[in-house]
């Protein structure tokens, strides 16, 4: 049994639902799992976990500048580790942009920081129209119209493949702790 940690960074919330998923799944695997965000982990002592999990959400083409900054902050303790991270983004609904080597986000991403996660995905996100604010509901709108996406300015539509979420979740389980004997 691992001690594993999924730290997150949401927009919406729709993040944390997938560390709900990956945290059951990874239960259900035999392991123990605390989920925390990115706010609440810069207190935790990493060095008590077997495996790192960081999961953050984009906004506007950008993760969170605290993602970046917990990264760098951390980066010896997350090397050190087994890890993985995983992105989640509405370009990422189309099945030619949900994989980490196709992901324009994703791939941005990892070019700006020096950790090398061991495990990474992308999954889609959702669209919340109803629960954004007027500009964001807007600008996402016009986002969406450009790419061809929903832009119903009503509309709630989840794009997260969860079998995707669960095969990671399996994956997260079977990663080697790097501190442990093979």
């Amino acid at each position: 049994m691992a001690n594993i940690i999924i730290i997150y960074s949401t927009t919406d919330g729709h993040t944390i639902e997938i560390c709900s998923h990956l945290q059951q799944v990874i239960k259900d695997n035999g392991h123990q799992v605390t989920v925390v965000s990115i706010d609440d982990a810069q207190s935790a002592d990493l060095v008590y976990f077997d495996k790192i999990v960081i999961g953050a959400s984009i906004r506007y083409g950008k993760h969170n500048k605290k993602v970046y900054e917990f990264i760098k902050r951390n980066e010896q303790v997350l090397n050190n580790k087994a890890n993985a991270f995983f992105s989640v983004n509405v370009v990422a609904r189309k099945p030619e942009k949900r994989q980490p080597d196709t992901n324009p986000y994703l791939k941005k991403f990892l070019k700006e920081i020096s950790w090398k996660p061991k495990k990474i995905a992308v999954f889609a996100g959702k669209i919340d129209y109803p629960r954004y604010s007027f500009f964001d509901r807007n600008m996402i709108r016009l986002i969406m119209w450009m790419t061809k996406g929903p832009t119903d300015p009503a509309a709630t539509i989840e794009f997260t493949d969860w079998k995707q979420v669960e095969e990671f979740g399996v994956t997260i389980s079977e990663l080697k702790d790097s501190m442990r004997p093979q």
